[in-house]
């Protein structure tokens, strides 16, 4: 008999089990020990009473509902359903960037796509912002859709669908000019094709606006990151003020500190890698509410042999941005490594490389991711009148980090789509 490998088992079972529970259904979940996301302890020996897709009642005295099922997560760690800020679900890992886009039709990327929202489900990431589709146009929206209308299983999702940036600043970039092929991003010139495609954009499905506003970049001779920003500022200005009248938010890929300080300067939402935050920029991001999202694995997965330079000089700002008390996000840029690697390892980046306490790294990927997509009152925190998004795992994260690799119970929306025994 054929060995069926583990990302079939995780497919197979996350389509065979029920994905809608009754809209009466209630679930008592007895938890040993819970961190909600918001409280600076652990919380122990806790009930939460589940009831359709909302958190009804949590505490150590709840009366327990008649025929409710019991979930008895006693010796386990139960936490608010994780969330990554910056992930890109159309690409699937591969070294070749122009085979993606080129050899690989959009509906077989959407067929993969289904397949990467349904490892991160398993793996208890029950919410993501995708930052762009890297060339297959609005499928991103597509994939949504099917998984609002229980189609497929997956995470929430907010979609940024194209991404914006100017010819030459974006891949792939090895092919004849003959050729005249697609890029990654939709490529504009001047305000009035900024301004039209942020439109086209929102009109199409679009949650976020994703602007590249710099490429490439470099350690400069002061061991600063510098590089070259695309836009003009006219140009940036317009994309961003149109996208906030029209009531999206704007994620910036933003890396050398020339970037970071025109994003912010045009008045963006984040700040995407950032790796060329300083003191100044960080006190500025601070004063304008800007959240930062590092990615972090990515960055690690990319490592060679050789100390990554670009990475230590990361690490170093994010601590600082960090003790000033700046608002960071977990994003792992998942898509741009293979889906077989568990995005939680972000949580251990965070605590083990750039100095966070535990309870502030699952924050980072609970409440706070929350709170820059504008979802706090829904997700991101376990409390009554919450969306019953919720995990667990084995053992105490904030002794071991890693245990949140190990993810053993996965409920969104009020439904389990993973309960190992």
């Amino acid at each position: 008999m054929h060995k069926i490998s583990k990302n079939l088992l995780i497919l197979v079972a996350l389509f065979l089990f029920p994905i809608s529970a009754s809209p009466n259904q209630t679930y008592v979940i007895k938890a040993g020990r819970l961190i909600d996301g918001k409280s600076a302890e652990i919380l122990r020996n806790v009930i939460v009473v589940v009831q359709g897709n909302k958190i009804t009642a949590l505490g150590q005295n709840v009366d327990i509902p008649k025929d409710a099922v019991l979930l008895d997560l006693s010796d386990k760690t139960v936490l608010p359903g994780f969330i990554d800020t910056h992930t890109h679900i159309m690409l699937d890992g591969g070294d070749d960037y122009g085979s993606n886009l080129y050899k690989n039709s959009m509906p077989f990327r959407a067929i993969q796509a289904v397949a990467n929202v349904s490892k991160v489900l398993w793996n208890g990431f029950t919410a993501l912002r995708d930052v762009e589709s890297e060339g297959a146009m609005y499928t991103d929206v597509d994939v949504k859709k099917a998984i609002n209308t229980g189609i497929i299983p997956g995470p929430r999702l907010w979609v940024s669908t194209r991404g914006l940036s100017i010819p030459g600043r974006y891949g792939p970039d090895d092919y004849s000019w003959e050729l005249d092929l697609f890029k990654g991003l939709q490529m504009v010139n001047g305000t009035d094709e900024c301004l039209k495609a942020v439109r086209e954009q929102v009109a199409h499905g679009a949650d976020w606006i994703k602007i590249y506003v710099d490429w490439p970049n470099f350690i400069d001779k002061d061991g600063g990151i510098s590089g070259q920003t695309n836009f003009t500022k006219e140009e940036l200005e317009v994309m961003v003020n149109e996208a906030h009248r029209l009531g999206r938010n704007v994620a910036a890929h933003a890396i050398s500190r020339n970037g970071i300080r025109a994003a912010l300067e045009a008045g963006v939402n984040s700040i995407e890698h950032g790796c060329g935050f300083d003191d100044q920029l960080t006190d500025q991001a601070q004063r304008q509410g800007v959240y930062w999202c590092p990615t972090l694995l990515a960055a690690e997965q990319k490592k060679s042999p050789r100390p990554n330079q670009m990475l230590e000089i990361e690490y170093r700002a994010l601590n600082k941005a960090y003790k000033k008390g700046l608002k960071i996000v977990l994003g792992t840029d998942a898509g741009c490594f293979p889906w077989s690697v568990n995005q939680a390892k972000e949580f251990e980046f965070l605590v083990k490389k750039a100095g966070f306490s535990p309870m502030d790294a699952i924050k980072a990927g609970t409440s706070i991711a929350a709170e820059l997509l504008g979802q706090s009152a829904e997700i991101g925190h376990l409390a009554p009148g919450m969306l019953a998004d919720i995990v667990a795992v084995r053992g105490d994260p904030l002794q071991d980090i890693t245990a949140l690799q190990n993810v053993m119970f996965v409920m969104k929306d009020g439904n389990v789509f993973r309960h190992d025994k």
